[in-house]
């Protein structure tokens, strides 16, 4: 029988990087909201319970454009780093979902996550008590700056990876490394380097180079090809 795993999805960021006002996670894909796909990349699976999705205080666009379409998605207020925001989200999961053994955490601008991707995270880390990430190694050569734009050196790339989302952990022991990083004044940049401070050796899982995030304009137009060319991507109906 297969723990309980309720998926949180941090979307207070109000990052705006296409020439205007839309804030990332709600810029429109194939004519829906990002995050819309990344919910449901993340229910794809029967082993996810329940999600949650943790938002800016002043959110004004969640209840207009979302919650319609997913009105059993919890929701909950984030804060002013991914770390606070996570933080949060897992507190409040941990209030409504008492049966909740693990967590799922995706990035609300990461639409394309694929099925079998996601379904190697969860066959392989759920056997690994340290949690899992998806990511890819780095296979392009990689170059360190001098700091006035010219090459210092190359960097070796031999165990080096990318990491990604969904990133997959025990929910009580990453509530309890990211609240103690977040008391000391640190804010990770994502969930296993918390774990990686607190001494944990999250599993590598290998991911998909179609699990794009979207940071600026030209990313919708990959993440519209991935989509409609894809036979392991959610197109959301």
């Amino acid at each position: 029988m297969l723990p309980r795993i309720h998926a949180l999805i941090p979307a207070a960021g109000l990052s705006v990087r296409f020439g205007g006002t839309t804030v990332k996670q709600y810029a429109h894909l194939l004519g829906k909201p990002v995050i819309a796909y990344s919910i449901e990349a993340v229910r794809q699976h029967q082993a996810v319970a329940a999600v949650t999705v943790a938002l800016a205080q002043d959110d004004g666009i969640y209840d207009e454009l979302i919650r319609p379409r997913y009105p059993e998605v919890h929701t909950t207020t984030g804060g002013d780093s991914r770390a606070q925001t996570v933080l949060n989200g897992l507190r409040y999961i941990r209030s409504v979902d008492t049966e909740c053994q693990w967590v799922l955490v995706h990035d609300a601008a990461r639409p394309c996550l694929p099925y079998l991707a996601l379904q190697a995270l969860l066959q392989q880390g759920l056997s690994n008590e340290q949690g899992a990430i998806l990511a890819v190694p780095v296979t392009d050569t990689l170059k360190r700056e001098t700091g006035q734009g010219r090459i210092a050196g190359t960097v070796d790339r031999s165990g080096l990876w990318v990491a990604q989302t969904p990133q997959l952990f025990p929910l009580d022991a990453l509530l309890e490394h990211l609240q103690s990083a977040v008391n000391f004044g640190w804010h990770p940049t994502d969930e296993a380097e918390a774990m990686e401070r607190a001494g944990v050796h999250p599993l590598l899982v290998t991911g998909s180079s179609s699990n794009i995030k979207i940071t600026g304009a030209g990313d919708l137009a990959l993440a519209e090809f991935i989509l409609q060319h894809s036979t392991d991507t959610v197109l959301v109906p």
